[in-house]
């Protein structure tokens, strides 16, 4: 583990911040999008039809192609920079990933936490920041549902299944990973000339609108933007990624579930 920085030292980023990983970051944002239309072109090409958003065979491979831009990029910043600095000798991946992007999960408070603001999240925080659509918006929520129906109705047995774990296991260990471990914490240390606190807020709020710019939605943008941040509050406060995984799962899983119960 790092040692905790002198408060005089400005060269050692705070707690639950990196002096790296930034441009690693951006490469990854742009490298989940090639690889994603790489994986998807390759997926119509394969298939013999071509690829459309609404099936859940091109949204898997999309999925796919996103996860390997950023679990690339994670990789990438974390043996980078313990290789210019020559200290990861003896050290695991895991390891590292441990260390520099706090991925651990405490069973107590963790899981209970997470569960508690995944649904939380779901059921309050996204439709109170929906709502000012409401006037706005004809038919708001059928719309905002539209995407998930148009993906999930094009599924069955097996696809579904796959569908699910995709979204309720792959998603928030990926997602989390590379936007609560990767980006917020890069973000953090590259602001702490402003001072720690300035820098905690600023790279949660600034986290959490990449979080929701990255979906591609507009009408869930608010929503999305909301979650992130919330996901961003609680990897800050508890230092760990655990929380934020089980709430993502959480709040993934609500909706899988009431799609399976609508069919």
């Amino acid at each position: 583990m790092r040692s905790m920085p002198d408060d005089g030292d400005a060269t050692v980023p705070p707690r639950g911040a990196n002096s790296f990983g930034l441009i690693e970051a951006a490469l990854g944002l742009a490298a989940a999008e090639l690889l994603a239309a790489l994986a998807v072109a390759a997926y119509g090409a394969a298939t013999g039809h071509p690829a459309r958003t609404s099936d859940v065979g091109t949204y898997l491979v999309d999925l796919v192609g996103v996860w390997a831009g950023f679990l690339g990029a994670v990789l990438l910043a974390s043996i980078s920079w313990h290789r210019r600095n020559g200290d990861r000798a003896g050290r695991s991946l895991f390891v590292l990933l441990r260390d520099d992007y706090g991925l651990a999960l405490s069973p107590w408070p963790d899981i209970p936490l997470g569960v508690a603001v995944g649904l939380a999240s779901q059921y309050a925080l996204v439709p109170a920041l929906e709502a000012p659509l409401l006037p706005f918006v004809p038919h708001l929520y059928q719309r905002l549902g539209g995407p998930a129906h148009q993906v999930t109705g094009t599924g069955h047995g097996a696809s579904l299944v796959v569908l699910g774990l995709f979204l309720c296991i792959g998603s928030p260990f990926v997602e989390e990973l590379f936007f609560r471990g990767l980006v917020l914490r890069a973000l953090v240390g590259r602001l702490a000339r402003f001072g720690q606190r300035i820098a905690g807020v600023l790279g949660v709020v600034i986290t959490g609108l990449v979080f929701g710019l990255v979906h591609f939605e507009a009408l869930q943008f608010l929503g999305l933007a909301g979650f992130g941040i919330a996901l961003s509050v609680l990897a800050r406060r508890t230092g760990r990624l655990g929380p934020g995984m089980v709430a993502h799962l959480t709040f993934n899983a609500v909706t899988v579930i009431s799609l399976a119960l609508a069919r």
